[in-house]
């Protein structure tokens, strides 16, 4: 089995996830569920019925993903990690050599990635280009839009702020 790395609030966001999908999800979609039936026997022609099996089989399938994950899950503790060579977990911030402007991104598993809030999957291609370099490098990135130069300002090791649901 294949483990998945991912940071410890990465591993508590998917975990709050599959917990809201079990308690607050499946139980609303079976009552969704009862009520279209209760309100229109026919279920072939009960369009409310069909959402909401389709709408539970959503669900079912994302749960079944999520406990996936979450039995693969190599938890790295980023708090104990340092020096000076980018790896899993890292903290990054870079600058554009064309337009000079300023990223930080973390470099998370996977399952946490998150662009626009900062944090970038360790299969990424710009993570690829950075693991292995350190500060003061100059890195070539293959993306889809093209090759990009960013040059690397600061490594830092923070764990990543966990994102909370509401509590189930």
């Amino acid at each position: 089995m294949t483990t998945i790395p991912m940071t410890a609030a990465g591993h508590a966001t998917l975990e709050d996830e599959l917990r809201h999908r079990i308690k607050i999800e499946r139980p609303r979609l079976v009552q969704q569920i009862q009520q279209a039936i209760a309100s229109e026997a026919n279920l072939v022609e009960n369009s409310e019925y069909q959402a909401a099996q389709a709408e539970q089989n959503v669900n079912e399938a994302r749960i079944a993903e999520l406990q996936n994950k979450l039995a693969r899950a190599e938890i790295v503790d980023v708090s104990k990690l340092s020096g000076d060579t980018i790896k899993f977990g890292a903290t990054v911030t870079l600058v554009d050599d064309d337009t000079g402007e300023k990223r930080t991104w973390q470099i998370v598993g996977e399952p946490e990635a998150d662009a626009n809030g900062g944090k970038i999957s360790v299969t990424s291609p710009i993570a690829k280009a950075l693991i292995g370099k350190t500060k003061g490098a100059t890195v070539l990135v293959e993306a889809p839009g093209g090759a990009k130069a960013f040059k690397i300002l600061q490594v830092k090791w923070c764990e990543a702020k966990r994102k909370r649901q509401e509590q189930v």
